[in-house]
This record gives C-alpha cells, sequence and structure tokens, in this order.
C-alpha cells in the first residue's frame, strides 16, 4: 500500500470512528447505561448482521431499536409477534384488484417487513412456520411471494426479542434461524444511578428524542471499509481456532466442550467473529485486528450458536461458560499453518 493510499485509509478509518462514536452519542440521549449493549448493536449494524436481544420485559428493547431508526433516518417497522401471526403477515400477499377496463389482475402488497430496521418483538410466541418467514428475508435480504422474488430495500436490519421468563406459549428458535443472527445480546437490569436517570427522562416534562445524524447510505459505505481491514494469518487462524474448539469432535476441543457440547458453531460464527473484531479495532484506532479483539467479541456471536447436549443442561451449564473455558484452553496453543 503506497503512502498516499495509506493516508487515504487513516482518513476513511477516522471518519468512521467520528460517525460511530456520532451514531452512539445519538442513542444515548434516549437510552440509559446498557454500553455494551449499544456497542454491539451497532457493531453488527455495521456488519450487515442481525440482533437477538434476551431480556425481561421493561428493560428498553423496543425503545433501544425506535432510537436507532430515528438516529439514522431509515424506515422503521415493528411486528408484534404472536401465536396466530401467519407468514402473509409479516411479508405480504398478493391480492386481486381491478382493472381500467373491467379486468382482474393480481398486486403484491407488501408487509411490514418492508423495511430497513425491522423490530421483531418477542419472536418466541410465533409459529415455526411464521419464524421460517424470516429466514429468507435475513439472510438474502429478499422474500418470495407466489414464485415471484422482491427484494427488500438496504440496508436491512433485524433486531428480535424474546423474554428467558415465561415459556408457556413459545416456540425456540431453530438452530438454523439463531445462526442466521450475528450476536446475540443479554440485557440486563439497569444500575440504581442508572434507574434514576431513566426516571428523570421518562416522568419529567422534558422527553428526550434522538435526531438523524447518519444515512443508510453512510452504514452501507461503512459496512464496505471494515472488510478492507488487513487481518494477519495468525491472527485469523486463531479465530478458527476459537471456533473449531467448540465443535467436541476436534482435536482442540476443550474439556468442557466434549462433555456438555452437542454440536459446535457454524462458519458464520467465524464470519462475525472476524467482522466484529475489524470493527473493535477500528473503534481502538488500530488497523490491524488482535487476538483480544476476537476473545472480546466472541461471546457474543458464539453463544447462540452452541448447542449443549443433556448432561450440559441438566447441569445448568451456560454456552457463555463454555466459550470462556475455550478461550482459555487455546490462548497460547500454537496455531499451524
Amino acid at each position: 500500500m503506497s503512502d498516499s493510499d495509506l493516508q487515504q485509509m487513516r482518513g476513511q478509518l477516522d471518519a468512521f470512528r467520528a460517525d460511530f462514536l456520532r451514531l452512539r452519542d445519538e442513542v444515548n440521549k434516549v437510552i440509559v447505561g446498557q454500553h455494551e449493549i449499544l456497542d454491539d448493536t451497532l457493531t453488527a449494524l455495521i456488519a450487515g448482521g442481525h440482533v437477538l436481544l434476551e431480556g425481561v420485559p421493561g428493560l428498553g428493547k423496543t425503545l433501544l431499536v425506535r432510537t436507532l431508526a430515528d438516529a439514522l433516518s431509515l424506515k422503521f417497522q415493528r411486528i408484534q409477534f404472536t401465536p396466530d401471526l401467519m407468514p402473509a403477515d409479516l411479508i405480504g400477499t398478493n391480492i386481486v384488484m381491478e382493472t381500467p377496463g373491467g379486468g382482474k389482475r393480481f398486486e403484491f402488497q407488501p408487509g411490514p417487513i418492508f423495511g430497513n430496521v425491522l423490530l421483531a418483538d418477542e419472536i418466541n410466541r410465533a409459529t415455526p412456520k411464521t419464524q421460517s418467514a424470516l429466514l429468507e428475508a435475513m439472510q438474502e435480504h429478499s422474500v418470495t411471494v407466489a414464485g415471484t422474488t422482491h427484494r427488500l430495500s438496504e440496508p436491512f436490519f433485524v433486531l428480535a426479542t424474546q423474554n428467558p421468563l415465561e415459556m408457556e406459549g413459545t416456540y425456540p428458535l431453530p438452530e438454523a434461524q439463531l445462526d442466521r443472527f450475528f450476536c446475540k445480546l443479554l440485557v440486563k437490569f439497569p444500575k440504581t444511578s442508572e434507574l434514576e436517570t431513566i426516571l428523570d427522562r421518562t416522568t419529567e416534562k422534558a422527553k428526550p428524542r434522538a435526531q438523524q445524524v447518519l444515512s443508510g447510505e453512510r452504514i452501507l459505505e461503512m459496512s464496505q471499509l471494515v472488510r478492507e481491514i488487513p487481518i494477519a494469518n495468525e491472527v485469523r487462524r486463531y479465530g478458527i481456532s476459537i471456533v473449531m474448539a467448540t465443535h467436541p469432535e476436534h482435536e482442540l476441543a476443550a474439556d468442557i466442550t466434549k462433555r456438555y457440547v452437542r454440536y459446535g458453531s457454524s462458519p458464520r460464527g467465524a464470519q462475525a467473529l472476524i467482522l466484529g473484531a475489524k470493527i473493535r479495532a477500528i473503534m481502538d484506532n488500530r488497523y490491524h485486528v488482535s487476538r483480544d479483539d476476537l476473545r472480546d467479541v466472541a461471546p457474543a456471536v458464539l453463544r447462540h450458536r452452541l448447542i449443549l447436549n443433556f448432561e450440559g443442561q441438566a447441569e445448568g451449564v451456560s454456552t457463555d461458560d463454555v466459550v470462556h473455558k475455550i478461550l482459555q484452553s487455546i490462548k497460547d496453543v500454537p496455531l499451524a499453518a
């Protein structure tokens, strides 16, 4: 890379950091605390992925998505998933229309999935048939109705929520759909000081609202820039080793993996690991990816991609415990080319 190219890249990365921080600060005008959740959500958005939020009701998950859409000047759509929700309610359907000559024709009426930022609220309350309607949209950014494929507008970002407490009337997400989420984030209850700020913002006269600071086109530009960040071969192999160590039959598998894991991460986990680490490197004012970047991103992008066996479920082992032990076990493992 020539000096001029390097200088241009530095300018682009400086602009990337400035825009990321500007977007985060704008959302923080409304959202209190949850800094790690917000950073990981923005990381997934820029990487072109989707987010699954798990937390009890009332923690601001819906507000986070709506505020993000406001700050990005993107079309926001919200779908409340219920057991009686049908795929057509999500993606749209063909309806019969009269022509000026008195004839009949089919016309496609798009559903709420045709937006930029889609909030899938309580996604595990819908039946598997309806959940599967999201599969093509999340992966291909398109939907097919009556043999016709309709492209979704870009960027397309799905943020789904689910309640970990009440399990009656819920349908656990299938592994294929879980794997399409860039990361799974666990939303925790706010601290005392944060709760005070929440009450100040929600029970007083003034009500903050995010202003538009970035466009959808800029998000797509930032997403493309992330892919230009270099990563050393040995660091990439370290990321591959983390993913391979989630498979109980692999030679790098940790003891906890062999004992409690039934299936490990898919290649999508490795893709998310690398992209998330690249964004971490940019925000840390570096032009290369480090092993620490991979370790920081690993829990969020792998926790929903591991399937525990019966023994793991019976003993209450969490996938976060498994990922933590994996990172310890391969920390000093030499990597073969």
